[in-house]
């Protein structure tokens, strides 16, 4: 449908992934491309090389233009992170976020042509059909959703025992691939129902393919995975100590980026299934990755919201000139296992009350406070109507069994810490670094 409607008050995103709202820039700038308020959490480079599209937690997407190095155009539209872009083949162009909605833009256009619904929980995750026809779409409501780009209603794909949060067609188009927080991939036939499934011994952040029919998928356990057109499991490469969030293929398919938590980047030889270089940035967390169509330049961007360049098959940056980065808000905390733990949360939650909102509730002084009551924080009506008391017993067993179960309703991503000494440690941080 055609979008002529004012922006509505939709939930923000309440993940492990966000931070605070603010405006976005528009003066030029080096190789390095800085200009959301917030970290970003996603990359598409147009067919020519030319421009880039970026997402971001502060809920804007910017098409940048990488021969000038400016930004030419800020939209404005989605009530969460922006956690997916794409472009179509016309020159338009795709987000879809944390609100759960997917927006086509016309390049300089301020309002999207048309806003697609469907998904009941965050997108995060966009691909492009070869013949361009079709979009599919990724959610942490465990479906992939196929949208015909000419118009009528999504064929929705399902299966999935957990968010869904990786999507890629294949290379000759025949079928869509999901990778899931399950373990699984699910390849779906696009002209029938047939469905196969292949399990993996991790959950699943991202995955990709090649121009030669691979699939390539990584995810939890710092892990990828190199499977065959049909499924086999060819390989798999230690890329990382730390969960691997996002991937990207060079054009030509020689080249491999694994993007991490720990804000490395690994630049992997797919032929070899060998690590070339790892990327070392700022230490946060680095959300996006994408290849220029010259096959070894790689855009990369995260937590400290740059946008930056490499030549991955050297391994160097390719501008010298260093941003600065925020502060690791846990500097003064060095040491205490309690906030190693809590790192991952970071990004969302605060620990004090004087620092700047994030896209999750402060967590100052939230021991002895009941669920959903802070007061300014907006909280879906489901966490609303929870009987929970937030104690050193409760936190622990919300990471024991996880959000979705224990907390039904909350956008939160699904994440559990198994092992008891490791919540006992971030319960106890938390008693100490949120009330002194």
């Amino acid at each position: 449908m055609n979008v002529t409607r004012l922006k509505s008050s939709r939930t923000l995103l309440l993940c492990g992934f966000a931070v605070a709202v603010s405006a976005a820039g528009l003066q030029p700038i080096h190789a390095q491309l800085r200009g959301h308020g917030g970290p970003v959490r996603a990359l598409a480079i147009s067919s020519d090389g030319t421009h880039v599209i970026s997402g971001s937690f502060d809920t804007s997407a910017i098409r940048w233009s990488l021969s000038r190095n400016v930004a030419e155009q800020v939209m404005r539209f989605h009530d969460g992170p922006v956690n997916a872009v794409a472009w179509l083949k016309d020159g338009r162009i795709v987000t879809a976020g944390g609100d759960t909605h997917i927006a086509i833009w016309t390049p300089g256009q301020q309002a999207p042509d048309r806003e697609l619904d469907g998904h009941t929980g965050p997108i995060v995750a966009l691909a492009v059909s070869r013949d361009g026809k079709t979009l599919a779409s990724a959610s942490w409501d465990r479906t992939v959703r196929l949208w015909p780009l000419a118009g009528g209603p999504p064929r929705v794909l399902e299966g999935n025992a957990q968010n869904v949060n990786g999507v890629a067609f294949s290379a000759d188009g025949s079928q869509i691939i999901g990778a899931g927080y399950d373990g699984t991939i699910h390849a779906w036939q696009v002209a029938s129902d047939g469905v196969s499934v292949h399990n993996l011994p991790s959950p699943l952040n991202a995955v990709a393919t090649t121009p030669d029919g691979e699939m390539i998928a990584a995810g939890a356990s710092g892990k990828v995975f190199f499977l065959s057109v049909t499924g086999e499991l060819l390989g798999e490469l230690q890329a990382g100590t730390t969960p691997i969030i996002q991937l990207a293929i060079s054009n030509n398919g020689l080249l491999v980026a694994a993007a991490t938590t720990r804000g490395s980047v690994a630049v992997i030889d797919r032929k070899q299934r060998t690590l070339m270089h790892t990327l070392v940035g700022p230490g946060l967390p680095v959300w996006a990755v994408a290849f220029l169509p010259d096959n070894s330049t790689l855009l990369t961007g995260g937590t400290d919201a740059v946008i930056r360049r490499w030549n991955a098959v050297t391994g160097e940056p390719i501008d010298s000139t260093l941003v600065g980065v925020p502060e690791d808000p846990l500097k003064r905390f060095a040491g205490d296992h309690g906030a190693e733990v809590f790192r991952a949360c970071v990004a969302c939650h605060t620990l004090s009350a004087d620092e700047a909102q994030k896209a999750g509730p402060t967590l100052w002084h939230i021991f002895g406070r009941r669920i959903a009551t802070l007061p300014g924080y907006n909280f879906s009506p489901a966490l609303k109507k929870l009987d929970i008391v937030w104690s050193k017993e409760t936190v622990a067993k919300l990471f024991e069994i996880g959000p979705a179960h224990y907390t039904p309703g909350t956008k939160m991503p699904e994440q559990t810490i198994g092992v008891e000494a490791d919540r006992k440690a971030l319960v106890d941080f938390l008693a100490r670094a949120t009330t002194n």
